[in-house]
C-alpha cells in the first residue's frame, strides 16, 4: 500500500514542503530510502524501526521504499523521523490517513518512541503559513515555538503513541495556543542602565545617535575607559522589536538550533559579542549545510566588536558586504542560501598598541611605526561604513569618585523613539527602517544643504580627506540629529556634530 505524509527541509532561513511517500510490497523484508537523503535521513531507518516496535505498533516485515520529494533537495537533519514514522504507519494501515494530507509532521524519534525537538520549526512554521497548509504536528517542545505563527493549528506530542491516537480520532486534540504579542511583552528583561556610566557626555550623545538612527559605532580610547561598558548599554536605549521583527530574529535562531529547549519569541534585541579570535565562517555563517552566523545571529540587534584592531584584517573584510547589504549570501556547489544581516556594529579598540596614545596621565610608548601598522589592520573601506567614530578619553579623578549624574536609559529611549517615529513617517512610502539604510537618492530628498552648511561640509571633505561614502554617512548622521531636534531641515550645527564624530578620520 501507498501512503504520503508531508515535511519540510530548511533552506536559508526559509523552509520548502517534502513529501514523503511510503510504499509497502511484497518482496525480501528491508527499507530503502530515496530521494537526496543526507547521513542523518539515512539512519533514520534504524531509529523509526526500533521506535514503532517500543510504541507498541508492528513493523511491517516487508518491501519498504521511502521517497522523500523533489528528489533534486538535499535533505538533511533528523526532523523526518516523525513523517517517516507516520507514512510507515498509515500504509500498513495501522493508523488512519485521512488528515494526513492536511499537516507537516516533523520531528525526531528515539528508539523508545519519544519525540525530540529539532531546530527551524518556526521557520518552517511561518512558510506553512504561507503555503496554506493547515497545521503541524511536532515534539511538544517545539510546540509554543510554532504556535507563534498566526492562521496555524499547531499539536504538540511527546511520545509515538500519541501522535498515532490524534490521526485516529482528531477532534479529541485541541491546538496550542500562544499570543505572540503577550509573549514579547513577558520576555522583555532590563538591560543595563545608562545610569550606570560616570561622565562620558560625548560618548553618551554618541550612544544616543546611535539608537535613533541605527549608525555603526566605533569607540576609541584607552584601557579602562568604559568602552565596553558603554557599548553593553546600547540595547537599553533601543526601541523594543516590534512581533513583525520579533519574528525575524527569532526565525534566524530556530534555524541556528538555538531555541530547541526555549520555547518562544526572542524578546530582547539580540546582542552578539564574538571573540577577537572568531574566524570569517562563523562571523558571517558557513559549514556544508550553511548557518547563520554572528552577523545574522545579530539580525535586528547589535554585533559588539571588542577590541577590533585584534580581529584578523581579512575576518573584518567579510563584513563590508553585509554592513552595506543587510544580508548575506552563501554560495555552495549544491546552493546558494542567503541569511539577513541588518544590524548595528559597536565595536571598541585602544587609540595604539599600549593603548595611551594622547592619553592625559600615562605616556604612550609606541613608535610612530608601531602605531601605522595597527591602525593599518583596518581598511579603509571598512571604516568608512561606520558612522560614529568617538573618542573616549579617560576619566578624570573627581569624575572616578562622584556618583554618576547622567540620565537613565528610559529617558533617553524615549527621544530615541521620537526620533525613530519621525523617520518613519518619512519613510512610510519606502522599505527604509532608519536613517542609517538611506541611499544616494534618499540623501538628496531629505538632506537638502544650505550655502553655508555645504561650504562647511566642503572643507571637512577636504580637510579629513573622506570619501563620498564617507561625506554620504556625515549626511546621515546629520539626519539623525535633525529628528532628535524635531528639526524638519539639516542646520548647519547638525553637520558640524556630525563632522566631529569622524575621530579617527583626524587622527589619520
Amino acid at each position: 500500500m501507498l501512503a504520503r505524509v508531508w515535511g519540510a527541509s530548511l533552506v536559508g532561513i526559509d523552509a520548502v514542503k517534502v513529501g514523503i511517500e511510503v510504499d509497502i510490497a511484497g518482496g525480501l523484508p528491508g527499507i530503502v530510502v530515496v530521494g537526496l537523503p543526507s547521513q542523518e535521513v539515512q539512519e533514520s531507518k534504524e531509529r523509526v524501526k526500533a521506535a514503532l516496535k517500543n510504541a507498541g505498533y508492528a513493523f511491517p516485515m516487508r518491501k519498504i521504499v521511502i521517497n522523500l520529494t523533489p528528489a533534486d533537495l538535499r535533505k538533511e537533519g533528523p526532523s523526518f523521523d516523525l513523517p517517516i514514522s507516520v507514512g510507515i504507519l498509515a500504509a500498513s494501515e495501522q493508523v488512519a490517513s485521512e488528515v494526513l494530507g492536511q499537516y507537516l509532521f516533523l520531528g525526531e524519534v528515539s528508539l523508545d518512541g519519544s519525540l525530540r525537538p529539532v531546530t527551524g520549526v518556526l521557520a518552517i512554521a511561518a512558510a506553512a503559513q504561507r503555503l496554506g497548509v493547515r497545521g503541524l504536528v511536532v515534539p511538544a517542545d517545539n510546540a509554543r515555538e510554532a504556535a507563534v505563527v498566526e492562521g496555524l493549528e499547531v499539536f504538540g506530542f511527546r511520545h509515538l503513541a500519541e501522535v498515532g491516537e490524534f490521526l485516529r480520532d482528531r477532534d479529541r486534540y485541541q491546538p496550542v495556543q500562544v499570543n505572540g504579542l503577550e509573549e514579547l511583552r513577558r520576555g522583555q528583561i532590563a538591560a543595563p542602565d545608562l545610569r550606570d556610566v560616570k561622565g562620558q557626555t560625548h560618548a553618551r550623545r554618541a550612544l544616543e545617535i546611535a539608537a535613533a538612527g541605527g549608525h555603526n559605532l566605533i569607540f576609541v580610547g584607552p584601557p579602562g575607559s568604559g568602552k565596553t561598558m558603554l557599548a553593553r548599554r546600547l540595547p537599553g536605549i533601543l526601541p523594543p522589536l516590534s512581533f513583525a521583527e520579533a519574528l525575524e530574529v527569532t526565525q534566524v535562531h530556530s534555524v541556528a538550533g538555538l531555541l530547541k529547549e526555549r520555547g518562544a519569541l526572542v524578546a530582547i534585541r539580540p546582542f552578539r559579542s564574538p571573540h577577537h579570535s572568531a574566524s570569517g565562517p562563523s562571523l558571517v555563517g558557513g559549514g556544508s549545510v550553511p548557518r547563520p552566523g554572528e552577523i545574522s545571529l545579530a539580525h535586528r540587534g547589535i554585533l559588539f566588536l571588542d577590541e577590533l584592531t585584534e580581529f584578523k584584517r581579512d575576518v573584518l573584510e567579510f563584513l563590508r558586504q553585509p554592513l552595506e547589504d543587510g544580508h548575506v549570501t552563501i554560495s555552495r556547489t549544491r546552493q546558494s542560501v542567503s541569511f539577513p544581516a541588518q544590524f548595528t556594529l559597536v565595536a571598541s579598540t585602544n587609540p595604539c598598541p599600549c593603548g595611551f596614545f594622547a592619553d592625559t596621565v600615562q605616556p604612550c610608548t609606541c613608535t610612530p611605526r608601531s602605531r601605522e601598522q595597527y591602525w593599518a589592520r583596518l581598511s579603509g573601506p571598512l571604516m568608512d561604513r561606520i558612522d560614529l567614530q568617538v573618542a573616549v578619553n579617560r576619566l578624570k579623578p573627581e569624575e572616578i569618585t562622584r556618583q554618576p549624574t547622567g540620565e537613565d536609559s528610559e529617558t533617553v529611549r524615549q527621544r530615541v523613539q521620537r526620533a525613530r517615529d519621525r523617520a518613519c513617517s518619512r519613510f512610510q512610502t519606502t522599505s527604509l527602517r532608519c536613517n542609517a539604510e538611506m541611499q544616494s537618492r534618499h540623501l538628496k530628498q531629505w538632506c537638502q544643504l544650505d550655502d553655508p552648511t555645504r561650504g562647511l561640509l566642503e572643507a571637512a571633505i577636504r580637510k579629513l580627506g573622506l570619501s563620498v561614502r564617507a561625506s554620504d554617512r556625515i549626511l546621515k548622521v546629520a539626519r539623525t540629529i535633525a529628528d532628535l531636534s524635531d528639526d524638519e531641515h539639516l542646520q548647519t550645527h547638525h553637520v558640524a556634530e556630525a563632522i566631529q564624530y569622524r575621530t579617527i578620520d583626524r587622527m589619520a
